[in-house]
This record gives C-alpha cells, structure tokens and sequence, in this order.
C-alpha cells in the first residue's frame, strides 16, 4: 500500500498537493492509493481525491495569497471544511494563517476557528520560540511554516533556525510534544532529518511536467512522471527522534524560558 512501510509500523504520511499534472484521468490514478494536499483556491481535484486517496488534508491557500497577493477568503474557506468534515477521508485542515503576519492576528484566527473542526494551527519560522512552545503544549498536531528570512526549506540558514525549532518542541530525547506536519518539507533530504508526523509539498505535481530531468527513459504521460517522483520520495520515512548536528549552533534555553533572535 502507498504511504507506508513494508516492515510495518510508523510511517511518515506523504501530502501530495495539487492539483496534479496532466489529464484529470492522469491525476486520479496518480492519487489513487495516496495522501492528498486540496488547496481552497483550487479544489478541483477534491471530489475525486475524496474516492480514491487513503486521506487528504484541506489547505487554505495562505501561501497563495503569500506570492500572489490577495486576501484570505476565511469565511468561505471554514464553510467548504465544514462540507467536507464529516468526511471519513479528511484528516484535518489547516487553521486560517497570514504568511509573514504577526502573532496576534495569527492567534485571533487560531480562536476564532469552530471548535467543531478538525483543525491545526500554523505556526511560521519568522515568529517567536515562545509560541511555538505554547501551541506545542496545547494542540495534537502543529504545522510548521517556513517564512521570513528563513522562507526556503534546506538553506543553511533555515537548519539552524531549524535546530531552534526543534531544540524548542521536542524533549531532551529529541521526541516532538505534539505530531508535527512540515509545509513544503516533503524533500527526503529534509523530511529525513526531522521527526515529522506528516509533510507536504507539489513536487510531483510540479515537475511531472519536466521532461529533462528524466533524460531519454522519459515516461510518456505527466501522470506517470508524478508516478515515478512520488514514489522515491515514499521510499523514505522521517526521523524517529531529533538529532541535532554538531555544525548547528543551538541557543541556550533556559527551563521555562527561550532565547530567540526573531525580535
């Protein structure tokens, strides 16, 4: 079965977001048997994600507005999770978030969310230590968003602000307080580091249109080409533990307390 492990037991849950490349025809016997990324401002694909995936996740398109411009459409956004919440193949959604925003609009979303629906909050990398601590020790699952100075996953700069993150979240033994869903981390090279619940990103859906990076075995149709990308990227599961590089320089945190270089 997609998605897992043949040695059975913990498995990273790959998101694929989409929409997919290709025909619709393409797209669903690519997600057929996979985890899905819907993101409100294209949700063409749900219906047929909703028959075919193991589960999906709803998006709320803040990364769309974050490069194109725009406003979040919140309420039309809770409606179309409310329509699709009592869905079995629904995991959850992510809670409405502004990319780059500040803490407290952030929160004022986070509390003004139906309790009624299965939701996750983001917290983004240019924010304080502090929240990511708060949200950690309150909700079951958190997303982490890369942003700020720190807005490419796998910089340099982004594993050492990484190592913040998890020295932050995770216990002396390097195990997360909550399960943690990484946007955009769906990169082995990444995904592999980190003990992540759940990750994300439109890699397959993206370069399935890419002939050259296949070379002269290319497979004819996009939707294959998503086939063969997406699969070496389930060939890998996340990390069990986290296990901080002897490169990273971490901060000092006090119990109870956190230095952050955010402010």
């Amino acid at each position: 079965m997609r998605g897992t492990f043949a040695q059975g037991g913990r498995a990273l849950i790959h998101y694929h977001g989409t929409p997919a490349g290709g025909t619709r025809l393409d797209a669903l016997r690519f997600l057929t048997g996979r985890h899905a990324l819907i993101p409100y401002p294209s949700p063409i694909e749900l219906p047929g994600v909703a028959e075919v995936c193991q589960s999906f996740v709803l998006d709320n398109g803040a990364f769309t507005v974050w490069r194109q411009g725009g406003q979040l459409d919140v309420e039309g956004y809770t409606r179309w999770v409310d329509d699709w919440a009592r869905h079995p193949g629904l995991d959850w959604a992510l809670i409405p978030d502004v990319i780059d925003g500040d803490e407290d609009a952030n929160d004022r979303h986070i509390e003004q969310w139906p309790t009624n629906l299965p939701g996750v909050p983001v917290w983004h990398y240019h924010e304080s230590l502090e929240r990511l601590y708060r949200l950690a020790s309150t909700w079951r699952t958190v997303a982490l968003g890369s942003s700020g100075k720190w807005r490419t996953p796998g910089t340099p700069a982004w594993w050492k602000r990484t190592g913040e993150v998890m020295a932050t979240v995770c216990d002396s033994r390097g195990r997360p307080r909550c399960r943690l869903h990484g946007l955009r981390m769906l990169d082995p090279k990444i995904f592999s580091r980190l003990p992540l619940a759940s990750a994300d990103s439109t890699n397959a859906a993206v370069n399935s249109g890419s002939v050259q990076r296949f070379g002269m075995y290319c497979p004819p149709t996009a939707g294959q080409r998503a086939e063969v990308i997406a699969s070496r990227i389930e060939s890998h599961n996340s990390a069990p533990l986290w296990e901080p590089d002897a490169q990273i320089e971490l901060p000092f945190i006090l119990p109870g307390g956190f230095q952050d270089e955010t402010q």
